[in-house]
């Protein structure tokens, strides 16, 4: 009997950028991989740029860390908390890194003295990372990153177009994503701009097999009749994707549109329904909280929210998981660099968590809120920056180290946060931290141990500075817990304050391995703490 052959989904976006091409190939991985599908996913970066870890996180939002160490685009967070995916470096690459491998090959002599061009040297170095995504896997997932048009994407459009001819195009999926707006004036969903996106995309030799409209309210089937008829795609293959009251009903949404099983007819697949009982539970209790839990959460990239994706969908799985409503209340830093606005601003919040960032700008206002929480008993939770600033905070006000501070800031003190062995302010930017994924042993009898339940625990890394192990025992003489370290490097991972309802921090970024259909324990129990409820 032979093997049957890997299939390819390929996502595009027109009209406008941002419409969720990444939530909808990431719900549509979930239904496939609940079909017994085995999925593998892929995120198409058409900028320059070698990876995201050097971009500001109010241009293009979150970094997310893989376990190999991969800084990656945040649509990878919508992947891996979709599916059961553990993804790779594999799973995300740019134009950046594209054109410098096929720079590298031509400085090495490998194309033996040819005219080196986009095609077919570049697209050929698309296709081959296509091919090395979808390795071990059924059907891959691939998305392609900006919208239909950008001079850009041309290269990566094209790659796509070669494949299906190189791989059969019954083996091929190309689905579209586009935005119908609403114009108030004339009171109705437009179609046009989507028609133009598909025939642009037509001109450059792809032809989509299922369009999905984006739209912020019901769409009439006389528009679904109007783009088959315009596009030359059945009405049966045009889908909807509209406004809905949190990004974990899309898959059922799509579910009862048939999607899932479309796409499974469209590429010869025939599979049982999907098993979805975990969505439906998570829906549940998403639309039916018992009580609403607020928290603070103090940062410097507030203007943006995307910069906290992941943190942001971390809190909400806790949420869910104790069946209440997470109410986030978002504070910008350097509002928060006086005692008394600092009161102002934390009164009404039932917890306070600081996030990771990099830079000296706001840094006293976290340090203000940590104390606030000290003092005050609120809930707290810090993460990277906010377990250095955690320390900072504890070795000024409560050890009398009272110009404490951290070698990567620019004011002078005692530095007790410091730089990784090797690392110096000099060091270059990009992908030379501590990235991805390190053990952690968790100190015996420890709130840590008790909320993880294990004594060895894993988790991922994106930093270049570490507590200092010179003043270790002077904090624990004060009253400091140092509930998780890393055994390999001994370096400071967690700590925590045992009269307290709730003051942990952690340096690695938990929110990166947090699921709706399994919360991580750090955020679940910091919800249950703010609500008052932890045992």
């Amino acid at each position: 009997m032979s093997k049957p052959n890997k299939k390819y989904i390929f996502f595009t976006g027109g009209v406008a950028s941002s419409l969720g091409k990444g939530l909808a190939s990431a719900s549509i991985a979930c239904l496939l991989e609940r079909r017994g599908i085995k999925v593998s996913m892929l995120k198409m970066d058409p900028y320059i740029n070698v990876d995201p870890g050097t971009m500001s996180p109010t241009q293009h939002g979150e970094v997310f860390v893989t376990d190999d160490g991969a800084e990656t685009d945040l649509d990878l967070g919508h992947y891996e908390r979709f599916t059961s995916l553990t993804l790779t470096k594999a799973s995300n690459f740019t134009s950046g890194q594209t054109y410098l491998k096929v720079i590298e090959n031509e400085r090495d002599g490998k194309y033996l003295g040819k005219t080196v061009q986009v095609v077919p040297h570049i697209t050929d170095e698309i296709k081959r990372r296509i091919h090395l995504a979808a390795e071990g896997s059924e059907v891959l997932l691939g998305e392609i990153g900006g919208t239909v048009g950008d001079i850009e994407s041309l290269p990566f459009i094209e790659a796509i177009r070669q494949f299906a001819h190189d791989v059969g195009p019954s083996n091929v999926l190309f689905i579209h994503l586009v935005l119908l707006p609403y114009i108030g004036a004339a009171g109705e969903i437009k179609s046009k701009p989507a028609q133009h996106s598909v025939k642009e995309l037509r001109s450059i030799g792809l032809f989509p097999n299922i369009i999905i409209c984006r739209a912020d309210r019901e769409v009439d089937d006389s528009i679904r009749q109007k783009l088959s008829l315009f596009c030359d795609v059945p009405k049966d293959q045009i889908f909807t994707s509209i406004d809905l009251d949190s990004i974990y009903q899309l898959p059922m949404d799509f579910h009862q549109q048939g999607l899932d099983e479309k796409i499974t007819e469209l590429l010869g697949m025939w599979t049982a329904a999907p098993s979805i009982d975990d969505l439906k539970k998570v829906i549940y209790n998403y639309q039916n909280p018992t009580k609403q839990v607020k928290i603070g959460i103090v940062g410097k990239y507030t203007e943006l929210i995307e910069s906290y994706k992941s943190l942001d969908e971390a809190l909400h799985h806790g949420a869910i998981a104790n069946q209440v409503e997470f109410v986030p209340v978002y504070i910008d830093a350097e509002e928060m660099e006086s005692q008394k606005r600092t009161e102002s601003l934390l009164k009404d919040v039932n917890g306070i968590l600081v996030p990771g960032g990099f830079g000296e700008r706001g840094t006293e206002g976290k340090i203000n809120a940590i104390k606030y929480a000290r003092e005050n008993n609120l809930p707290f939770f810090g993460i990277c920056l906010g377990m250095q600033l955690a320390i900072i905070e504890f070795a000024r006000h409560v050890c009398g180290i009272k110009d404490a501070t951290s070698s990567e800031f620019e004011t002078p003190g005692t530095p007790v946060i410091d730089f990784i062995d090797g690392q110096s302010k000099d060091v270059a930017k990009g992908g030379s931290m501590r990235l991805g994924a390190y053990n952690c042993e968790l100190k015996p009898k420890s709130l840590a141990r008790e909320v993880y339940g294990e004594a060895m625990i894993s988790e991922r890394h994106r930093h270049r500075l570490e507590v200092n192990n010179d003043f270790v025992s002077q904090y624990e003489k004060s009253g400091l817990t140092i509930s998780g370290k890393n055994p390999e490097l001994d370096l400071v991972e967690l700590i925590e304050l045992e009269d307290h309802p709730f003051f942990v921090a952690c340096q690695y970024h938990p929110e990166f391995r947090s699921r709706p259909f399994s919360p991580h324990p750090l955020f679940a129990s910091f919800i249950l703490a703010s609500m008052g409820e932890l045992k």
